[in-house]
């Protein structure tokens, strides 16, 4: 579903794999990515669409690992404290790009080379996360994709209104510790009030907090939550769900990978896109470009992800108009 609002989850990366380019910028030349992710790596029986797209279009462009590119992958596992060694051993190995995966990926590429070129697969808010200085003129070595949450989340909220119509109270479940500013909530308490919707906040830490936060939740007779996207609630996906499920509280999210865990419903930048767009980068940057020059990007493509299971669950019957718009709905 296309859509002109501005926003993001996400993810992890993975294996890599890709067909020789005679344009490249030094032909017979190997270069060597180093890729950074504050996550763990994919199981290999694990499908992923986002991977694969992202190695499709490489080979597309002209690019296979063990012929004219070799990777070195750094996985943080969610110590998020290893991510500036894993950096500097990168930056030791001399590669010719780093391919940084999410937001705390990005700040430690970017503290320990000022000159290595930085690919952001995906942040929240490059320029309110200080990565760079403007969309069109990034300036430094960083250059990417960015997801615009805070343009993204109030969008979220009108498609949970239409989801839930009788709704007048909601609660957004945030992470208190990651330094993401506020993720909209200016505008997001805007599109409330025109909603006649009345938003709690309520925040957490770590794993221990969920119970709480849910039940704060329901004693503020919330009729809907919005997960924000951020560390503490990707790395406790299905306690979330299972917390939304068992307080039967509908419940919208960032990105696919909710839903099919069995979360209500999603709404984020489509996977395979992000994944596409930051090879286009990784090709540009290894022809010659420098990331200064290169305006950093975002999508404009947002997927719509129901599942009606979880929908009959609640007692809640979705909109024809969502279904229609949907780009998936799980049975």
């Amino acid at each position: 579903m296309r859509r002109s609002i501005l926003g993001f989850i996400i993810f992890a990366l993975g294996i890599l794999s890709v067909p020789f380019s005679s344009d490249a910028q030094h032909p017979g030349k190997v270069y060597r990515i180093g890729f950074l992710s504050a996550f763990s790596p994919p199981l290999p029986s694990a499908p992923s669409p986002f991977l694969d797209a992202f190695w499709h279009q490489l080979r597309e462009l002209g690019w296979i690992e063990g012929q004219n590119i070799v990777v070195e992958r750094r996985w943080a596992e969610g110590q998020f404290a290893r991510l500036p060694a894993l950096a500097t051993e990168l930056v030791q190995l001399k590669v010719d790009l780093i391919l940084a995966g999410d937001g705390a990926a990005i700040g430690a590429a970017q503290q320990a080379t000022k000159t290595i070129p930085i690919v952001m697969w995906a942040s929240l808010d490059a320029v309110e996360q200080g990565f760079i200085a403007s969309l069109a003129h990034p300036g430094g070595n960083v250059t990417g994709l960015t997801l615009m949450t805070a343009d993204l989340n109030p969008k979220r909220l009108e498609l949970l209104k239409e989801t839930v119509p009788g709704s007048s109270r909601m609660t957004v479940l945030m992470c208190l510790a990651e330094g993401l500013g506020g993720q909209g909530w200016q505008a997001m308490r805007v599109t409330a009030r025109a909603l006649g919707v009345q938003l709690q906040r309520l925040g957490v830490f770590g794993p221990d907090d969920y119970e709480r936060a849910f039940a704060a939740a329901i004693s503020g007779r919330a009729e809907a939550m919005i997960v924000l996207q951020c560390y503490t609630n990707i790395f406790n996906l299905q306690r979330i769900v299972d917390l939304a499920a068992q307080h039967r509280l509908p419940a919208i999210y960032s990105g696919r990978g909710w839903v099919q865990a069995g979360g209500l419903m999603s709404y984020g930048p489509s996977a395979p896109d992000l994944a596409r767009h930051a090879a286009t980068y990784v090709d540009k940057i290894l022809k010659g470009a420098k990331p200064a020059d290169l305006p950093v990007e975002q999508l404009m493509k947002f997927d719509l992800v129901i599942n009606l299971k979880t929908a009959q669950a609640l007692g809640l019957t979705i909109p024809p108009t969502l279904l229609m718009l949907a780009d998936e709905v799980i049975r």
